[in-house]
């Protein structure tokens, strides 16, 4: 199966919404929790160990939209949110939530001499 052909923006909103819900069950927050403490403060073993649970738990959402429940799918699906973010302000905040589940915050220091 692959994306369905005029997915509106509530959509994508109510989709993003259940992966949200998903990630925060008690089903899952648990054992993202286990791999972010396992993870550590390393992006790189976020991007091994956390990232790939959320990418699962967002296949199993996005399959029963219409999404094919494959990398493709969640290919297809990202593209299409990060089209409507620009459109969307609710899209960019509730896809800026489910990043925040596998990208730390970054913060910058003001301390840091950035003149040249």
């Amino acid at each position: 199966m692959s994306s369905p052909q005029h997915v509106t923006v509530d959509q994508v909103r109510q989709i993003l919404s259940e992966v949200i819900d998903s990630l925060e069950s008690p089903d899952y927050a648990s054992k993202l929790d286990e791999a972010k403490e396992a993870a550590g403060n390393e992006m790189l073993k976020m991007m091994q160990i956390v990232f790939p649970m959320v990418v699962q738990i967002e296949m199993e959402t996005i399959k029963r939209h219409g999404f094919s429940n494959s990398r493709e799918g969640v290919v297809q699906f990202t593209q299409m949110v990060r089209e409507m973010e620009s459109l969307d302000s609710e899209v960019a905040r509730l896809h800026n939530q489910i990043r925040s589940h596998y990208l730390p915050p970054v913060s910058i220091s003001s301390t840091v001499d950035t003149s040249l």
